[in-house]
């Protein structure tokens, strides 16, 4: 299992970099705790990990702006918050990564359903089972737990493993 979880990471990391080097984005998003997650990912691609003279790196959590996400979410529904804004801001080559401790968010779900259609990439990080993500989803990290706080906490590692290694490879160590 952990040369599997290894080799997903690595996968992740690699998509990411490829994504930048043609002049994509990184869309992420989550519920909750999950959605924290995602806009801390966020941070550290657009902010830095280690390197601080790097430029940012392009990456949208569309869990952040709450005009939006209340507007979406009154007008058509909750399911469509983050299918609203893929559609709005993805386009082929971007990458779109969801987090989900349970794996069956609608909203991640029904986001990833247009992202295939518009040739976006997606990604999921799941835990248990790995829900409906874990199957429709190109890559599925999953941590196989039920317990939400560890799996929270272990998509934050891989999140930070994967930004470190994003960086390095595109601007070297520091």
């Amino acid at each position: 299992m952990a040369d599997e979880l290894t080799d997903k990471i690595v996968d992740l990391a690699k998509i990411i970099t490829d994504v930048y080097r043609s002049g994509g984005k990184v869309l992420l998003m989550g519920n909750g705790g999950n959605g924290a997650d995602a806009e801390h990912i966020a941070g550290e691609l657009v902010g830095r990990v280690k390197n601080n003279v790097r430029p940012g790196l392009p990456a949208i959590a569309v869990t952040t702006n709450t005009s939006v996400l209340t507007a979406v979410g009154n007008d058509f529904g909750f399911e469509f918050l983050f299918h609203r804004q893929i559609d709005a801001f993805g386009k082929k080559g971007d990458v779109a990564i969801g987090f989900s401790s349970s794996g069956n968010s609608k909203n991640i779900i029904k986001a990833f359903e247009l992202a295939k259609q518009k040739g976006i990439k997606t990604v999921s990080l799941t835990g248990g089972d790995g829900g409906v993500l874990a199957k429709t989803a190109d890559i599925n990290i999953n941590i196989p737990t039920y317990t939400h706080p560890r799996i929270q906490e272990a998509h934050l590692t891989v999140g930070h493993m994967v930004c470190e290694f994003v960086e390095e490879e595109l601007y070297g160590k520091r």
